[in-house]
Parts: C-alpha cells; structure tokens; sequence
C-alpha cells in the first residue's frame, strides 16, 4: 500500500472531493491495494492552488492540516454582490461605488487578528455532517453560526490590486461589511499548502 503525499496543482473547476476520488480511481485503475486518500485542505471549486493529497498513513495527519495555516491571493470584484459571495454566486445587488486604494487599506486592519466571522452559507463548512453549500443549493435557509478566526495578515500585493492573506481558517469570501462598500465578491481565488510546522 501507498503511504505518503501527491501536491496537486488544482485547476479551477475541480473540487476537494471530486480531486480524491479521481485519486482513488486512478490507484484502483493501475491494480494497486485499497488505499486510504483524503485531502489537507478544502479549496472551492472556483479555487485553484496547492491541494495536498494524503495516501495511506499520511491521512491520519489530514485532521491537522486542515486545521493548519494557509495563505491565500485573491481579486475582489467591487461593484455586485452574489448569494454566494464568489462569481459562482447570482448577482443579488448591485452598486456605483468603486473605492480608492487609500480607503480599501485603510478598512484592512478590521479584518485582521482574532475577529469575529459569519461564514458564508455557500462554503465547506459541515452542518449535521452535510456541507453548508450542498444544504444552501438544495434551497435551505440557513442561518451561520459566528466563528472566532484568526488572520495573521491581510495586505494588497503592490503593483497587482491582488489581495493576499495568511489565515487559520477565515477565508477571503468573507470581507463583507467594511466601510469600503457592502457590494463586493471574490473573483478569483489560489490557495497555498498549510506553512511547515504551523497548526
């Protein structure tokens, strides 16, 4: 049996859940035993980065690694808000507003430390062992539980207008509310792995 990782390069398109089970066809496909595969982090379908693979053994470290710090780019679009807060989502609203640099900079600081977070209902995160997005698509209201989140940085890459943060769990989708305008999703998302020896 395998034991150890694949580093995927995840393509847009292609979800966490779906990358594994190609994983597991394609061991089956070239007669290898039954091995256990999961993932060390969830990505959206929308997303593209790094997505650790784990086989055999190496799963039982996947609980951490999901756990773990992560660092994210992103572009956010101003101007229209989507029910899924990302360009998946249908435009609910829309708005003139385009804020300057100076005034985007300046709301960061909210949204970086220990914050408080509502999480989107079109995300990962498990209610009653289900995914809030499946849940969300089969047309349930639901109502998201505030988290506590840490982000350790929040910045504009210079020269890009693209976003980057380091987080240990809140992810970009969720930058609603700031005074910069209520109007605004993720266009476009990358993640990378966990950073060594973080939790």
């Amino acid at each position: 049996m395998l034991h150890g990782w694949i580093i995927l390069d995840k393509p847009v398109g292609l979800g966490s859940t779906q990358a594994v089970g190609a994983v597991k066809r394609i061991l089956r496909e070239a007669g290898e035993p039954k091995t256990k595969v999961g993932h060390g982090g969830t990505l959206d379908p929308l997303a593209s980065g790094v997505l650790p693979i784990a086989l055999g053994e190496a799963t039982k470290l996947c609980g951490r690694m999901l756990e773990a710090t992560k660092a994210y780019d992103f572009i956010i679009r101003f101007g229209e808000e989507t029910n899924t807060l990302d360009a998946e989502g249908k435009v609910v609203s829309t708005s003139e507003v385009r804020p300057m640099l100076e005034q985007v900079e300046a709301v960061l600081p909210r949204f970086t430390g220990d914050i408080e977070q509502v999480p989107p209902a079109y995300s990962a995160l498990k209610i009653d062992g289900k995914a809030a997005y499946a849940r969300a698509r089969a047309g349930e209201e639901l109502e998201m539980q505030t988290r506590r989140v840490t982000v350790h940085d929040l910045k504009i890459l210079p020269g890009t207008g693209r976003g980057t943060s380091e987080a240990g769990g809140g992810g970009p989708r969720n930058l609603q509310g700031s005074t910069v305008g209520p109007h605004h999703h993720s266009a476009s998302l990358s993640g990378s792995p966990p950073r060594s020896g973080e939790e």
